[in-house]
């Protein structure tokens, strides 16, 4: 492969598309995707948070949790779905402790049609271990 003098200025260009098109998919992350807790700790104190949805039960939801988060035990959200009033399309972020009653209201969610879900990264174990606040 011949290296021209355009070459570097074109590789350069290449990279900086690539980082734009990345920051653009963080942005708009499809539905089924995680977010990080520095992102959504950034979006609660902007004012642009998600809806949170702690899928823990109410003892560990009293020990602390997100703010603003609802709290709907794993085993109660497919009875409660309804009365939450969600929009199909609104942004949801869903978390537990570690991830395994996540991932089940998860695969609720998505199977009652809610199309933008996504999934705490590190649950409410790297929240707290991130030293973000809680309530």
């Amino acid at each position: 492969m011949r290296i021209t003098r355009h070459g570097p200025a074109r590789v350069t260009m290449l990279i900086a598309l690539v980082a734009i098109a990345s920051s653009c998919a963080r942005e708009h992350a499809p539905a089924g995707s995680s977010i990080e807790p520095s992102e959504l700790a950034a979006r609660i104190s902007s004012g642009s948070a998600p809806t949170i949805l702690d899928v823990r039960t109410p003892e560990e939801f009293a020990s602390g949790h997100i703010q603003g988060a609802l709290n709907v035990p794993v085993n109660e959200l497919p009875d409660r779905l309804a009365s939450l009033k969600l929009s199909p399309t609104q942004e949801i972020v869903v978390h537990c402790q570690r991830g395994g009653r996540a991932a089940s209201a998860e695969s609720i969610l998505r199977q009652s049609g809610y199309t933008q879900v996504r999934d705490l990264s590190g649950h409410m174990e790297a929240w707290r271990g991130g030293g973000y606040p809680v309530e």
